[in-house]
């Protein structure tokens, strides 16, 4: 079974995959002073690689980034290659 949780501060967090409660990956963000975030990096551990979790990953950002009404800045190469090929998530780009 596939997990994700998110672990936020005041200056930034994280979201976290777990598959069957093993850590599959992490992508981490820092966040500005404007209450944007900037992610920064993503990584799925070698072992769950292909499962689309990355993808994962990036959908409870844009989720959260619509929910609390913030944008964010796509510094992972990822995150950054995932804005240029998906008009749906262009709405919290910043």
């Amino acid at each position: 079974m596939v997990r994700l949780s998110h672990e936020d501060s005041n200056k930034g967090g994280r979201f976290v995959i777990y598959d069957d409660d093993v850590f599959a990956g992490e992508m981490t963000y820092t966040r500005r002073d404007d209450g944007n975030i900037v992610i920064d990096h993503t990584g799925v551990e070698s072992a769950f690689g292909g499962k689309g979790y990355g993808g994962l990953l990036l959908a409870e950002a844009v989720g959260y980034a619509r929910r609390e009404g913030i944008k964010i800045v796509p510094v992972c190469s990822f995150v950054a290659a995932r804005f240029a090929k998906d008009p749906a998530i262009a709405d919290v780009r910043a």
